[in-house]
């Protein structure tokens, strides 16, 4: 028993804390012998490219999302813009087809984000493919950091950042800030040791010639779409600057059932990727899935639970001041959280309350991504959070 209480702790602290520590000692160790200057397009010299942006119902924002796309810098004549509006069923179609510039490819049906990629996919002629939410707001830069990557020929896609806009006032979706400030970090040190692990929908790029469809049920198809290029033997570069902002999501309510959709499509893409888990073709990429991806989508939250039971066992059966005080800090840790689930209700703003909340959420969301997966309750169709 406390063996296996060990091994849990472990697991849990090397998923959440132990990863980025080790991740920063091997690129340290990396940067001493690594004196090679990285290859990069100057701007006149960037390939050609399609800018691809799926928009479902979004007349709130598409205006302010085109007056943004075409503030985006790039060389003249080399710059197409596509938005793909299959079954919006508001004015979003109108609203982009007011500008001659952009290319409106819609139809009446809704078959989900990725059909509807698809199907841009086959019409790009271009050299490099950037990706976009259609409710994100780029940097004007963005596509010049991004694209200038793949000078390098070993780059195959390139990840841009998330950064989430949060209120002073925030309440407990200030988690999410924090929490994507932290994948930030690990992405950018992921990058300099090999690749990043896959890449977020908000902004990412690939090589047209590339890319490889992803079967019509997947649920992270971005995701899927830059692991399976780096499969092959391509590396992810992470570009912090080339950034999507957007608002957080409304509520806790609303991150969560955010989520509980990743954390299923999560659980989908590693038996999908199965092939990645054995170290013997990539095992640096091996490495990095497991631990920035696979531990955090499949096993860590039930060791958590079982961290937790088997602490209290072993202190009522043979104490220890060591088993005592690990116990008292769990404890501890989960009364914080139900605490901020609790200020949150009433309003109350109480922010170091808001990331012990949100941690648990998480994994909350993790376990039930992983029922709602197996009991094949996940559809591929997007259900849009409601966001500030």
């Amino acid at each position: 028993m406390i063996t296996t209480f060990w091994i849990a702790v472990f697991l849990v602290f090397y998923t959440f804390f132990g990863y980025g520590i080790l991740l920063y000692g091997l690129v340290r160790i990396k940067r001493l012998f690594n004196l090679k200057k990285k290859a990069l397009y100057a701007f006149e010299d960037l390939p050609s490219c399609t800018l691809v942006i799926a928009a479902y119902n979004e007349e709130d924002f598409i205006t302010q999302k085109i007056v943004n796309t075409l503030a985006l810098r790039y060389p003249a004549g080399k710059l197409e813009i596509v938005f793909v509006t299959d079954g919006s069923t508001d004015r979003t179609p109108q609203l982009v087809a007011q500008y001659p510039e952009i290319k409106l490819m819609h139809t009446p049906a809704r078959s989900g984000k990725i059909a509807a990629v698809h199907r841009v996919i086959e019409q790009v002629t271009t050299e490099l493919i950037v990706f976009t939410d259609a409710n994100t707001f780029l940097n004007p830069e963005a596509l010049f950091y991004l694209c200038r990557h793949y000078a390098d020929q070993k780059v195959g896609a390139i990840a841009g950042e998330k950064r989430v806009m949060i209120e002073k006032s925030a309440d407990a979706t200030a988690g999410e800030g924090f929490y994507w400030k932290y994948e930030s970090k690990l992405k950018a040190w992921d990058s300099e040791l090999y690749s990043v692990v896959g890449a977020a929908g908000e902004l990412f790029s690939i090589r047209k010639s590339r890319y490889e469809p992803v079967p019509a049920n997947s649920i992270l198809d971005d995701f899927m779409i830059s692991m399976k290029i780096a499969q092959k033997g391509d590396v992810i570069v992470y570009e912090p600057e080339a950034y999507a902002q957007e608002t957080s999501s409304a509520n806790i309510a609303e991150e969560l059932k955010r989520k509980v959709r990743i954390a299923a499509g999560g659980i989908q893409s590693v038996i999908w990727l199965k092939s990645l888990l054995w170290p013997i073709k990539y095992p640096l990429l091996t490495f990095q899935y497991i631990s920035h991806r696979v531990l955090r989508w499949t096993v860590t939250p039930l060791l958590m639970i079982l961290a937790l039971i088997l602490n209290v066992f072993i202190v009522l059966q043979q104490g220890g001041v060591t088993y005592q005080v690990l116990l008292i800090a769990q404890i501890a840790f989960y009364i914080s959280a139900y605490l901020g689930k609790l200020m949150e209700s009433r309003k109350i703003r109480v922010k170091v309350l808001f990331i012990p909340y949100y941690f648990c959420v998480m994994n909350y969301a993790v376990l039930a991504g992983l029922l709602r997966y197996f009991f094949g309750e996940q559809s591929v169709i997007w259900e849009k959070a409601i966001r500030k």
